[in-house]
C-alpha cells in the first residue's frame, strides 16, 4: 500500500491524498461504509460501486471468525473471491466487538477469551492468531489488535490498558511480518492509536504508534460516549504527532458533522455503521439536514428524497413513497433509505476533498456543518 498527499487546505489542517491498494486506489477523505458480515446491510455491491460510489468497504475479523467461519472464506480464495466486492476491504480487527461482550470475556497478557454471542462457544483471540485470521479473510488493509477501553474510563485503567495494546501491537507486527499473504496480493497492518480522554496516554499512544513506522495508523477508542469536543480535542492531539505522510483512520466516526470537523483535523479516513442502521429507521441525511421520513409532514410531499443525490433511487422516488414504504413495513424502504444514506457521505467526502484542493474548504466545511446538523 502506497499513501500519497496531494493537497493540504490553508486554513485547516484537512488533507486530499491518494491510497493505493492491490484491489484499487482510494481516494481521500474517504468514508467506508460497513460491511460487517462481508455485506452492507440491505445493499448490493453493484449498488455500492455504481450508485454510491463506494472505494472500500470495511468488514469485520469477529464476526466473519465465527459466521461464515475461516474455512468458509479459505476454500472461497478470501473475502475478494467470497463477496465479490472486487475493490479494497478493511478489516476491524475484532477488539471492539470484545469491548462491547464484556459481559462474555475476560482480557489477559496472552489474549482476550470470550464467547460466541451465536451460540456460547469459548473462544481465544491473541494478538498472533488475529493476524492468521485476517490474513485468511483476504482484507487489503488489516487492523491491529487492541483494547477499546469504555467511556468514561478512570486513569489507571487507561494506562494499563494502553500498555497492553503497545505489547499486543508489538507481537501483532513480528506476527504478521514473518506471515506471507495467502492469495497473491500485499496487506497492509494499521497500528490503533489509544488512551482514551487522557491527553498524556493520546500523546504517549500516538508516539509509540508512529515508531512502529507502518503504512498507516488508526485512532481508536473514540465515539464510545465522550462528548464531541473530547473526540475533537483527542484527535487533533493525535494528528498532530502521527506521520503527514500516512493515512489516518478515526474508527467507528460518526455523524457528517463529527466526519467535517474531524477532516478538517486531518483525518483521511473513517466508518461508521450510522448511515445504514439510522436509515433502517427512517432517519434521512441530506445536504439540507436531517429528515425522519415516518413523520406526518412527508405524507403528501412528491419532492424527489433529495434531488441533490448522486444516487439515481433518491431523486427518482418521493418522500411520501418512501414515507409509505416504511408505514406498509416494506423491504424496500430500508434499502433505498440505506443507499441514500451512504451515497450522502460518499457525496460529503467528494465534495470536502473537492473543496480541499481548491482551497476553500474551512469556510465550505463551517457552512455545512450549520446545514447538516440540523433537520429539515
Amino acid at each position: 500500500m502506497t499513501f500519497t498527499l496531494q493537497h493540504t487546505d490553508p486554513n485547516s489542517k484537512a488533507r486530499a491524498g491518494r491510497i493505493e491498494t492491490a484491489h484499487g486506489s482510494i481516494e481521500t477523505p474517504i468514508f467506508m461504509p460497513v460491511g460487517t458480515l462481508a455485506t452492507v446491510k440491505g445493499v448490493h455491491q453493484h449498488e455500492l460501486e455504481n450508485d454510491i460510489a463506494a472505494q472500500i468497504i470495511l468488514a469485520n475479523t469477529y464476526h466473519l471468525y465465527l459466521r461464515p467461519s475461516l474455512a468458509v472464506l479459505s476454500a472461497a480464495g478470501g473475502i475478494h473471491s467470497f463477496n465479490k466486492w472486487q475493490k479494497p476491504v478493511l478489516t476491524d480487527s475484532g477488539g471492539y466487538q470484545v469491548y462491547s461482550l464484556a459481559h462474555r470475556r475476560k482480557i489477559t497478557e496472552e489474549g482476550v477469551k470470550f464467547q460466541s454471542h451465536i451460540d456460547g462457544s469459548r473462544h481465544l483471540f491473541t494478538p498472533e492468531n488475529v493476524m492468521d485470521i485476517q490474513r485468511k479473510i483476504g482484507a487489503d488493509i488489516i487492523m491491529a489488535f487492541d483494547e477499546c477501553t469504555p467511556y468514561p474510563c478512570d486513569y489507571k485503567y487507561a494506562k494499563n490498558s494502553l500498555g497492553l495494546t503497545h505489547r499486543w501491537l508489538k507481537r501483532c507486527c513480528d506476527r504478521f511480518d514473518s506471515t506471507p499473504p495467502l492469495y497473491g496480493y500485499d496487506q497492509t497492518l494499521f497500528p490503533i492509536v489509544q488512551g482514551s480522554v487522557y491527553k498524556d496516554l493520546r500523546r504517549e499512544s500516538a508516539e509509540t504508534i508512529a515508531s512502529f513506522e507502518r503504512e498507516g495508523n488508526a485512532i481508536g477508542g473514540l465515539s464510545v460516549g465522550e462528548p464531541a469536543e473530547d473526540m475533537y480535542e483527542m484527535t487533533d492531539l493525535v494528528c498532530d504527532i502521527l506521520p503527514k505522510d500516512k493515512p489516518r483512520y478515526l474508527m467507528g466516526v460518526g455523524t457528517p458533522v463529527n466526519i467535517l470537523e474531524n477532516i478538517a483535523l486531518g483525518v483521511d479516513m473513517f466508518d461508521c455503521v450510522m448511515p445504514t442502521r439510522n436509515a433502517r429507521h427512517g432517519m434521512l441525511f441530506t445536504s439540507e439536514g436531517i429528515i425522519h421520513i415516518k413523520n406526518e409532514k412527508w405524507k403528501t410531499d412528491f419532492s424527489p428524497i433529495d434531488a441533490n443525490s448522486p444516487a439515481p433511487t433518491s431523486r427518482l422516488h418521493s418522500k411520501a413513497y418512501l414515507r409509505h414504504l416504511f408505514a406498509a413495513k416494506e423491504l424496500l424502504a430500508g434499502q433505498i433509505a440505506s443507499i441514500h444514506n451512504l451515497s450522502f457521505y460518499l457525496w460529503l467526502v467528494k465534495e470536502a476533498r473537492k473543496h480541499i484542493i481548491n482551497g476553500d474548504f474551512y469556510d465550505w466545511k463551517n457552512g455545512m456543518v450549520k446545514k447538516v446538523g440540523g433537520k429539515v
